[in-house]
């Protein structure tokens, strides 16, 4: 049986503050038995940065990989292959996108931390272009929040998952990615909230009535960004799933959508899903 996330792209400024989203990134990897690329565009004036992480070290930190094991190991031994890239000085939209079109890739991990680093790659015209052709999901992972992967041990902690959702874009496959995600990294044992802000939640109960087994959603009135974000600090969620209509690309969050609001004040994690999202679809079992 092939992995069901084929690759994951983590494009990183290699900054300190870019390590969490690494540590996603790497433990989802290896979780799936998978490949993972460490993605740095070179840029003119950057800061001196910390370079791509020491695998081996946080291998060994959890207990996963012994110290004096060579890292070729990683393959062998845990089936996930790792390969860091630097691309030469450019547009950072234009070498993530084009990476993102030359190589197969079901799952991109972002660290968010205000406006520089990533976050100064994607402001602007980039988040117009970056992703924009693309049916990829992302992680975001927001400076501040609370990790879902412990980086001292490597330790899930995925409990509760909060997805918001509206007649459109259709909630379906988030919800299906969502599960399937959590499932791959912790097993059956953890509960999903479906949230709907506004009116016609019977119009929303009908949109969702294919799914494979019923998911309780909560409808709520309020300013939407700030009713999600509210929710899922009292669901305590350590993932916030977010249905994108994909059109204007994941990163439209740059230009004020609900779902890049969502991110910056999210108390944790945020998967957001585009409609044509091969991520965990059940069909890729059988290839």
């Amino acid at each position: 049986m092939k992995s069901l996330i084929r690759s994951i792209v983590n494009p990183t400024d290699l900054s300190n503050l870019s390590t969490p989203a690494y540590v996603h990134a790497l433990r989802i990897a290896l979780a799936a038995q998978t490949k993972l690329y460490g993605l740095h565009v070179k840029q003119d004036g950057a800061d001196d940065v910390s370079g791509f992480p020491d695998v081996r070290r946080l291998l060994a930190q959890w207990g996963i990989l012994e110290e004096d094991e060579p890292l070729a190991m990683i393959a062998t031994k845990l089936g996930t292959r790792l390969e860091n890239v630097t691309l030469g000085q450019r547009d950072p939209a234009d070498a993530i996108q084009q990476f993102l079109d030359q190589h197969v890739c079901d799952l991109v991990v972002l660290g968010t931390h205000g406006r520089d680093g990533i976050d100064h790659w994607l402001n602007g015209s980039i988040a117009e272009s970056v992703f924009s052709r693309s049916a990829i999901s992302t992680l975001f992972v927001p400076r501040g929040a609370r990790d879902f992967v412990n980086q001292v041990t490597g330790n899930f902690r995925l409990r509760h998952v909060l997805v918001p959702v509206d007649h459109s874009p259709a909630p379906d496959r988030a919800i299906e990615a969502a599960r399937g995600l959590v499932q791959l990294l912790t097993g059956p044992n953890f509960t999903m909230q479906l949230l709907h802000v506004g009116g016609k939640g019977s119009t929303i109960h009908n949109s969702i009535s294919n799914l494979e087994s019923p998911i309780p959603i909560t409808i709520r009135y309020g300013i939407v960004v700030q009713t999600i974000v509210d929710a899922a600090i009292e669901y305590d969620a350590d993932l916030i799933c977010m249905p994108t209509a994909g059109h204007h690309g994941i990163l439209d969050a740059m230009r004020g959508s609900t779902t890049e609001r969502v991110i910056r004040q999210a108390p944790c994690p945020v998967l957001a899903v585009p409609p044509h999202s091969r991520l965990l679809l059940k069909e890729k079992i059988s290839e």
